[in-house]
């Protein structure tokens, strides 16, 4: 069974090839520039040459049926033809308070994803254009929606309410909503199997670590509490989002600067985090370059992002009334040694032991890892995301029947003996180069 993953945003589509029989991706690719002039697409396909060219794509519609000829092409593809796809599933960055779980799209979900625009005006427009485009250039086709924000309903009020006028939480739903809920779930179930214990019983401080980041307490299996709010702007310091701040900020600067109010969410969300702080960097690689050649602008905003992310450490540990295990996760969370070990140097207190042998070792994208000490009650673990396989096997469970909420479904990487095929192959090369990575790989308790 052939399944096509597709993340869209207002000017892009991300997308994936499952060969859902064989459990493994067979092409990964991403179209950018959609509505340009000039449009990029690279495509890599299992076994076959990288496609990488330069396009035009005036809409989401061309973009979608250019996806579909080079998947298809004898050259670059990975399938005979289109009508091998049985069904395509959709990321959906806001679902309000409508979605619990993963659905097919019916006219009702398009609307009520459209009724969410207003709280993710970024997202969900991309999102409805490239689920319209893949109806019109695949009629018939099951399509399934997978919300980021689905995994997050499980909040307590108190975790969710904002303390601000009712009115605005009953007749605009303000409140807190949460995202990367995908990357949550897999990691969860993961961490479980780590820990050779059942979802249910696992307790976990889960930092999501990219250009985008967020943190989420999991509690019993479950979301508990998580960094973002109402939209993804709220938490932790990103790349180019500033992360938590002072509400009184933009009335401030709106009369200090005489900013509109449109223009300061800009810049909070275009101009700020990291970027705003060091004024050039947003990737973490350069802004470590900058701090061993002494920039304090650098230094300062590792400072701040680490800091960060310990204090939402601390307060979910709090929270939870202790963890089993703290999880890094997303490029950043995977890669970055220096980032996870100044958020969790000084947790010795809370039961939080870094091994810093371990976590210099541990920087691959390609395998599960531990790197708390031997005598560190809380596991730390370093888990690599995978939110295009949990969108995958929605999509599987929705068109044959047997889907349900995460809580009450299995999925095939909770298990113990779950192998990632692509990623067992790639770690294979990579430890001819890096064997020490065999002293941190860690592996289920069965």
């Amino acid at each position: 069974m052939i399944i096509l993953t597709l993340n869209c945003g207002s000017s892009s589509a991300k997308y994936q090839v499952y060969d859902w029989d064989k459990r493994e991706s067979i092409c990964v690719g991403l179209v950018e520039r959609i509505g340009e002039d000039i449009s990029h697409i690279e495509n890599e396909s299992k076994g076959k040459e990288v496609y990488d060219a330069k396009e035009h794509f005036p809409t989401h519609k061309e973009a979608v049926e250019f996806i579909l000829k080079i998947i298809t092409d004898k050259e670059y593809g990975c399938i005979a033809n289109k009508e091998e796809i049985k069904a395509v599933g959709h990321r959906i960055v806001h679902g309000g308070e409508t979605f619990t779980k993963s659905v097919i799209v019916t006219e009702d979900v398009i609307k009520d994803i459209e009724k969410n625009v207003p709280l993710a005006p970024l997202h969900n427009p991309g999102h409805l254009m490239g689920i319209k485009a893949s109806m019109d250039v695949m009629p018939g086709v099951t399509n399934v929606t997978i919300m980021d924000t689905a995994w997050h309903q499980s909040m307590p009020p108190k975790s969710f309410r904002y303390a601000v006028p009712k009115s605005w939480y009953t007749d605009h739903k303000v409140r807190k909503y949460g995202f990367h809920g995908t990357s949550f779930l897999y990691t969860t179930k993961r961490a479980a199997a780590l820990l050779g214990k059942d979802p249910k019983d696992v307790n976990l401080v889960i930092a999501h670590v990219g250009n985008g980041a967020s943190m989420c307490a999991v509690k019993n299996g479950e979301c508990y509490d998580t960094s973002m709010g109402l939209t993804p702007l709220d938490g932790l310091v990103m790349g180019s989002r500033s992360g938590t701040i002072d509400p009184a900020v933009v009335r401030f600067m709106c009369h200090a600067e005489n900013m509109t109010v449109d223009e300061v969410d800009t810049a909070l969300n275009k101009k700020s985090g990291l970027l705003g702080i060091t004024g050039k960097y947003i990737d973490r690689r350069d802004v470590l370059k900058g701090v061993l050649e002494g920039d304090e602008d650098c230094k300062l905003a590792l400072d701040m992002e680490c800091y960060r992310i310990k204090k939402y450490i601390g307060s979910y540990v709090a929270a939870l009334g202790g963890v089993d295990a703290i999880v890094f996760t997303a490029g950043v969370g995977e890669m970055a040694k220096h980032v996870r070990k100044d958020a969790l140097l000084g947790l010795g207190c809370m039961g939080i032991i870094l091994d810093e042998e371990r976590n210099d070792i541990s920087q691959t994208q390609r395998a599960e890892t531990i790197i708390s000490a031997d005598n560190s009650p809380v596991k730390i673990f370093v888990i690599p995301t995978d939110e295009e396989l949990v969108m995958a096997e929605d999509t599987v469970a929705l068109i044959e029947g047997t889907y349900d909420v995460h809580t009450k479904f299995e999925y095939s990487f909770q298990k113990p003996d779950y192998v990632n095929k692509s990623r067992a192959a790639a770690l294979e090369k990579q430890l001819i180069d890096r064997p020490e990575l065999k002293k941190v790989i860690v592996t289920p308790v069965k």
